[in-house]
């Protein structure tokens, strides 16, 4: 490496340099070592090693000369890699949903690091019971002195650390809450609430089912996308809780499918 090249990866710290490959990849079908070098400013050695670090997160998929993003692949990125994405929406939008809590009664939270955000702003007076199939969910409202939680069972998707299949859609049918907060992979007028895998999608619809009303928690990078599974029509949500990155005319879209939208 010469010296110059040296200087020029000191202009972009390292989580900066992956921010812009990310966006990269999400805007294009795939991205480019030498091409990646060239426009960072960096040697192609450097962009391996990025390419290789956002692989090990869950949120690159290599292939040869560079990488592919994993929603163009169909891939769901680890817990650990979408806290990453997002990070401050995800958070603005557990804070709006924490006023669409009911007063006391009953809620169930959906896994997913978006209704995490909502667990994380519950009011620690607040006694309220909690029906959940988040692992890392659980783990913060066993903190909860005043909530009452009840987990449900069944097997434990690694990539989510949801609890999914028979024994939990089996749980799911005997109860009732008063709101149920669910996400979403996609978000589109014409099909509703999507997400990539069967067995999660299954878990989704009976929470729906569960609730009296439903709100969807989703950030704007959701909303336009499709993914394998529809669990939910639109019209089945009574609020759509997303960030001020949502674009306004599809936001009309959506609220003129059933929701109401809120923009956070």
């Amino acid at each position: 490496m010469t010296p110059d090249a040296g200087a020029n990866e000191g202009r972009l710290l390292p989580h900066e340099r992956h921010f812009r490959i990310l966006e990269q990849a999400r805007s294009h079908s795939r991205v480019e070592v030498s091409a990646l070098a060239q426009d960072l400013d960096v040697t192609t050695e450097t962009i391996r090693r990025d390419l290789a670090l956002l692989e090990r997160q869950g949120q690159l998929r290599r292939v040869h000369g560079g990488a592919v993003h994993v929603q163009r692949l169909g891939y769901e990125p680890t817990v650990t890699a979408r806290k990453l994405h997002q990070a401050d929406e995800k958070a603005r939008i557990g804070r709006a949903a924490r006023e669409l809590l009911p007063d006391g009664g009953s809620i169930l939270v959906d896994s997913g690091t978006t209704c995490l955000e909502l667990v994380r702003n519950l009011p620690a007076d607040l006694p309220i019971s909690v029906v959940t199939n988040s692992l890392q969910a659980s783990s913060l409202l066993a903190e909860l002195p005043q909530v009452d939680l009840l987990f449900l069972g069944g097997r434990i998707r690694d990539v989510t650390g949801a609890g999914v299949g028979t024994w939990t859609i089996a749980a799911l049918a005997s109860i009732h809450v008063d709101v149920a907060f669910v996400g979403a992979n996609g978000i589109t007028p014409e099909y509703g609430l999507t997400t990539p895998d069967q067995a999660e999608a299954e878990v989704k619809k009976a929470m729906v089912a569960a609730g009296s009303r439903v709100v969807c928690l989703a950030d704007h990078t959701k909303m336009g996308r499709t993914q394998l599974c529809c669990f939910a029509d639109l019209s089945r949500i009574d609020v759509l809780v997303s960030d001020s990155g949502l674009d306004a005319a599809l936001a009309d879209e959506l609220t003129a499918a059933g929701p109401e939208v809120i923009r956070a």
